[in-house]
């Protein structure tokens, strides 16, 4: 079994600073893929960011230049620095994995999520 256990979220003004960061325990043997997404209110969850193992970085347009998403493979954490934040940022965000489990199985799992709130 693993677990993801997201920290980090919380009510920000407009122009504000958050950082997020997931850190996966448990039956670990690789972590492949790490990456954030996030479901504003009425919307289907969407990409923010993703990580590979060797770092090479991914970004959703919407946030290129505002985020910076970053792992520490020995602690099996990945974080989210958001900068600049806007009203639109508000969003549930979610971290997921995508791991080799002990049978040799690719799989990915997902975070319970932690609340972004930015207020105008």
């Amino acid at each position: 079994q693993v677990q993801l256990v997201e920290s980090g979220g919380g009510l920000v003004q407009a122009g504000g600073s958050l950082r997020l960061s997931c850190a996966a325990s448990g039956r670990i043997v690789s972590i492949n893929v790490m990456g954030w997404y996030r479901q504003g209110p009425g919307k289907q969850r969407e990409l923010v960011a993703t990580i590979s193992r060797s770092g090479s970085t991914n970004y959703a347009d919407s946030v290129k230049g505002r985020v910076t998403i970053s792992r520490d493979n020995a602690k099996n954490t990945v974080y989210l620095q958001m900068n600049s934040l806007k009203p639109e940022d508000t969003s549930v965000y979610y971290c997921n994995i995508n791991m080799v489990t002990p049978d040799f199985v690719n799989k990915n799992y997902w975070g319970k999520g932690t609340l972004v709130t930015v207020s105008s």
